[in-house]
């Protein structure tokens, strides 16, 4: 049975504040407390120096999961779903990448 990675990268409108993108970081990271099935957890806001390849992302999630059975589970729990109802009207896309941790 192999843990696994989720790694997700926000991208908001510019309706987004700081103060709201500061919330929705402490949002994510305490899902490790309440959702079951989380081994670890980062997130943060993205201060790269990069100019190129950023494309307007601002804010990156890893999670690693016990396993793929915590994996699914996460995405329906209540936790998870509130978070995801908090980004509306201010989330301009994301991107998902998840894997089994090698």
């Amino acid at each position: 049975m192999s843990m696994f990675e989720h790694l997700v990268v926000f991208k908001f409108n510019t309706n987004i504040t700081p103060v709201k993108q500061k919330e929705l970081l402490d949002q994510l990271l305490s899902f490790r407390d309440r959702i079951p099935g989380i081994v670890d957890i980062s997130a943060g806001i993205n201060v790269t120096e990069e100019t190129e390849n950023v494309h307007g992302y601002t804010l990156g999630l890893r999670v690693t999961f016990d396993d793929l059975a915590s994996l699914r589970s996460y995405g329906p729990h209540p936790v998870h779903q509130e978070f995801v109802q908090s980004l509306d009207g201010i989330l301009e896309n994301v991107i998902v990448v998840d894997y089994p941790k090698v």
